[in-house]
């Protein structure tokens, strides 16, 4: 039976990090005192549901969470300082931390520490989120104890809601652009003039003008997306935006 620590302390743990290709140790008490934390963990870096859903929905969210009193989001895991290193770097996650709790200490000190040797994980964490204010525990989030890797509770819209059910989410923008493209740079400076956030995606050999085509329509960049609505290129991002 996993428990719910509302009320409590986060357990007094010492965490082995990497960083600048050296050892450092990072206490709670940096992680946590003094500020509110929301805290999400995982079965495994690299792991489907975590890699496309999990990790991805809290940084996408990172700058509401901010706006809304938040001032840090780590992504925990029972893995190691390298894979954790490897995995921030592959899902490009700047506006999280992830901590490696590689020897399970944090994890077994929430409760959550799990057997998952039928997958040849060893001990891994159950997946729950959790809102932490000066190493205090006010409110989490565990995932049902079913079968298999359930994902209904610990993501980040359902967190967000609790902390803040008016918080307004971000666009969605995704922009086609192409190297040297004069209205693909006019777009993404209008953009980023109005501190909008954005994934671009170039054309070069993974995506090709017949991709831009098959989605679009059209075969020019820029190609400007909002919550999934195509605008169009740089003069209708323009109009769209009103910078005329």
């Amino acid at each position: 039976m996993l428990s719910n620590r509302e009320g409590q302390k986060v357990p007094n743990v010492t965490f082995r990090t990497r960083q600048n290709n050296e050892w450092k140790d990072v206490t709670t008490a940096d992680l946590f005192a003094g500020k509110t934390v929301v805290v999400f963990s995982l079965p495994g870096a690299f792991t489907p549901t975590c890699s496309s859903t999990h990790l991805p929905g809290y940084n996408e969210l990172a700058k509401v969470f901010r706006e809304n009193g938040v001032d840090d989001i780590i992504c925990m895991s029972v893995n190691d300082a390298f894979v954790m290193n490897e995995w921030a770097k592959s899902q490009e996650v700047a506006n999280l931390t992830l901590i490696p709790d590689g020897n399970g200490e944090f994890t077994e000190g929430m409760g959550m520490l799990v057997d998952k040797a039928d997958l040849g994980f060893g001990k891994r964490s159950w997946r729950y989120s959790m809102l932490v204010k000066d190493g205090v525990v006010e409110k989490m989030f565990i995932e049902p104890e079913e079968p298999g890797d359930p994902f209904k509770v610990s993501d980040a819209q359902t967190m967000l809601h609790y902390i803040n059910p008016q918080a307004v989410k971000p666009t969605l923008i995704s922009l086609f652009t192409k190297v040297g493209c004069p209205f693909c740079a006019r777009a993404k400076t209008m953009l980023q003039e109005r501190g909008l956030d954005y994934e671009e995606i170039v054309l070069g050999k993974e995506i090709t003008t017949r991709s831009l085509r098959a989605v679009t329509g059209g075969t020019t960049v820029p190609q400007v997306f909002m919550d999934g609505k195509l605008i169009g290129g740089s003069e209708e991002l323009a109009a769209y935006l009103g910078a005329g």
